[in-house]
């Protein structure tokens, strides 16, 4: 499938932005422009804006039933065009195409999930305490249309999370996507468009993330943000939110700790962990990154996560074999090459990687990074890239404080045999998700986010819905 140039979806067409303008996108493992994006302008987020509020008032009334085939039949769409889209993926943001096609199968099963749950959305009859001829009720609302923000390490995922359990409470969206990942969320919309999605109730612009956040939050139209980012850009956006009283959902940034107890099973331990941080080439916001060693087994678990990465091939996602791909762009390979440095500094050493691999292209060799000084920029700051940094400990506690010192909490993750070593890691690590003696295994009817500085609010379960509904208290006397 060639690369297509990415235009904007308004009012359920594709058009070209009003005054012609576009960007260049990229293909992170030539570092080559492969297509053009539409850049977004006022007029454009008007017409969006006018077409997400018409959406919005025949989409909040058509039964939730009508809307769950609908979005049904966009899943199925999403799994018989998986190769296609991962292929588009695989071009402009890097990842293996295995990865790619994953995103786009993994979507499928995110709309099929809310697309049921949207079916259950009730509200309830409270008895009243003074006079039983009042009918008392709790109706659940859709809030009304939707700003959306997402990134572009996931260009599928993030936007399908916001969007499924948007539509199946009964909002309209418009979606600002990522520029430098434009054509994979693109197909994410059209097979929505495909499946008889009505007018305007999805929106997809592209442009410049400033503009278009300070000109759609504060708009009178829109009654609900979700952003996917990092913590200071996230801060920003809810402080303007919160100046417009809007409902906000944000899914900021990480710096997730992996705690490998005495008693762990070192080859589960660096297998789990490791899928999980050199998946996209560790650009994730739940990726394991400070890693945290008893110190009886910290050199056999640095051994062998050493002959782990070495075992990865590094290379061009689309190209048969390749486990990582390269960095989404050259800001990416300059952050390596700065975290790997101040390590170096602070009296780490490079066990593995470290350094560019070539000069065509954006990749990095797969890194890890021992005897790490809590002082280092890498245990403090989240690399967003393909390295480990390990250090050891020597008790629990003293793990644990660590993996709560940062003022971040997204993910977390625990290796140990003992019952009582995985209930005080569940208890005590302040995260909005750990796993234990597995890599991260997110699912659409668990909850999705983090605490902290890591945001608030949930992308997945039924806790999901809530942000996207009014709760309203009617009572009528009846006379």
């Amino acid at each position: 499938m060639s690369y297509p140039n990415t235009q904007l979806f308004i009012n359920g067409e594709w058009q070209d932005a009003a005054d012609g303008k576009t960007l260049a996108v990229f293909n992170p493992a030539t570092g080559k422009e492969i297509g053009r994006v539409a850049h977004a302008g006022i007029a454009d987020l008007d017409r969006a804006l006018t077409a997400a509020q018409a959406g919005f008032e025949k989409w909040r009334d058509m039964p939730a039933a009508e809307r769950s085939k609908i979005m049904r039949k966009a899943a199925a769409f999403m799994r018989e065009r998986a190769g296609d889209i991962g292929l588009l993926l695989t071009q402009e943001q890097g990842k293996p195409l295995v990865e790619a096609k994953g995103e786009s199968m993994a979507a499928a099963d995110i709309i099929e999930w809310f697309a049921d749950e949207g079916l259950r959305v009730y509200g309830r009859i409270v008895p009243s305490r003074w006079n039983l001829a009042a009918r008392q009720m709790v109706l659940k609302d859709p809030v009304g249309p939707v700003a959306a923000f997402t990134p572009w390490n996931f260009p599928i995922n993030q936007v399908v999370r916001k969007m499924a359990a948007a539509l199946a409470a009964g909002c309209s969206m418009i979606v600002k996507a990522p520029e430098e990942t434009p054509a994979a969320p693109a197909q994410l919309i059209k097979a929505f468009a495909d499946a008889g999605l009505p007018p305007g109730v999805l929106g997809l612009v592209y442009g410049n993330p400033a503009d278009i956040s300070n000109y759609l939050i504060p708009h009178p139209i829109i009654r609900k943000i979700t952003f996917t980012g990092s913590t200071p850009v996230g801060k920003q956006l809810a402080a303007l939110a919160g100046k417009h009283m809007k409902r906000v959902t944000m899914e900021l940034g990480g710096h997730a700790p992996v705690i490998v107890c005495e008693d762990a099973d070192v080859a589960l331990a660096v297998k789990a962990a490791g899928a999980a941080k050199f998946r996209n080439a560790g650009q994730v916001c739940i990726s394991p990154t400070r890693f945290l060693v008893h110190e009886s087994i910290k050199n056999d678990f640095a051994a062998a996560l050493v002959k782990y990465t070495q075992g990865l091939k590094v290379g061009d996602g689309a190209a048969e074999g390749t486990t990582m791909g390269p960095l989404a762009n050259p800001r990416r390979i300059t952050a390596m090459a700065e975290f790997t440095q101040d390590a170096i500094k602070a009296g780490a050493t490079v066990a593995h990687g470290g350094e560019r691999i070539g000069t065509e292209g954006n990749f990095w060799q797969p890194t890890v990074l021992t005897d790490v000084p809590l002082e280092a920029k890498v245990f403090n700051d989240e690399p967003f890239g393909p390295m480990a940094a390990i250090r050891g400990f020597n008790t629990l506690e003293e793990a644990i404080a660590e993996s709560n010192r940062l003022p971040f909490g997204l993910a977390g993750y625990g290796f140990t045999k003992s019952l009582k070593n995985a209930d005080l890691l569940a208890r005590r690590v302040e995260v909005g998700m750990m796993w234990i003696n597995m890599p991260a295994m997110p699912s659409a009817e668990m909850p999705f986010g983090g605490i902290k500085d890591s945001g608030y609010g949930s992308e997945g379960g039924p806790e999901a819905m809530d942000a996207y509904l009014n709760a309203r208290a009617v009572t009528i006397m009846n006379v």
